[in-house]
């Protein structure tokens, strides 16, 4: 991926740094486009300054998003491949409890975060050689999950869009696909199985073994590795013909 250009929101930690990550070591030139400061971070782990650009950024904010693109197109020549990873996990409570507040944050995020960045990418993306979208969803869209109704309605968004933008772009040469990951090791899960086990009255063990690890082919939980592997495959040559495609990395949990 020599000379390519990949922008990834949510890029600070998780599943969003370790996609940074690959990219880069793949020899593309990579944004990194999050809130926190831990896209200095991740810039450190990837330690090439001349490939690397962090961008302080808020998907909600259509400025933030318009003003950090800009700003990679400036720095790099062009935009090849947008990662759109950045997303919240939302409240873990029945939906008689959840507040308006919670269900509209977390579709703003997860959802009109998506659109905001594809809105003002799409017309780099059309003009690059070989461009990519992958979006970043979840099993979660796919399945019930009690208790996470908008995280889960959010996610199913993200396949609808991902479907449907793959049909809007795919004349131009864009593939747009979405991966969908299991519950993936690190401190967002971490705090999801904790509430989950206090709704249900049960350790977090078993929480994390009836909700997440029982159902799974494997009996794991994913590691954020395996996501950025598949996102780079996505977006690179020998993925050209796959698109609208919504791809389970998940230790064998849903078939579908």
């Amino acid at each position: 991926m020599d000379g390519t250009t990949a922008f990834v929101t949510g890029a600070s930690q998780g599943i969003g740094r370790q996609i940074a990550i690959a990219f880069a070591d793949r020899g593309a030139n990579v944004a990194l486009a999050a809130r926190s400061d831990g896209i200095e971070e991740t810039a450190a782990a990837i330690d090439d300054p001349d490939r690397v650009l962090a961008v302080r950024t808020d998907v909600t904010d259509e400025a933030s998003v318009a003003g950090s693109i800009a700003e990679t197109v400036e720095t790099f020549d062009g935009l090849d491949v947008l990662v759109n990873n950045a997303g919240i996990a939302g409240p873990t409570e029945p939906i008689e409890e959840i507040d308006r507040e919670a269900w509209e944050r977390t579709m703003e995020v997860n959802v009109t975060g998506m659109f905001l960045t594809t809105k003002h990418a799409v017309g780099h993306l059309r003009a690059s050689d070989r461009a990519s979208v992958v979006n970043i969803a979840s099993i979660s869209g796919k399945r019930p999950l009690p208790d996470r109704t908008p995280y889960t309605a959010s996610k199913m968004a993200v396949i609808g869009l991902t479907r449907t933008l793959a049909f809007e772009l795919g004349a131009d040469g864009v593939t747009v696909n979405a991966i969908c990951p299991g519950a993936t090791r690190g401190p967002r899960i971490d705090a999801v199985i904790e509430a989950q086990a206090e709704n249900m009255g049960v350790s977090v063990e078993e929480a994390r073994r009836r909700v997440f690890t029982d159902d799974a082919a494997l009996g794991t939980l994913v590691d954020a590795t395996d996501v950025a592997e598949v996102a780079t495959f996505l977006a690179s040559e020998p993925g050209r013909h796959i698109t609208a495609q919504d791809v389970n990395v998940d230790a064998g949990t849903v078939w579908y």
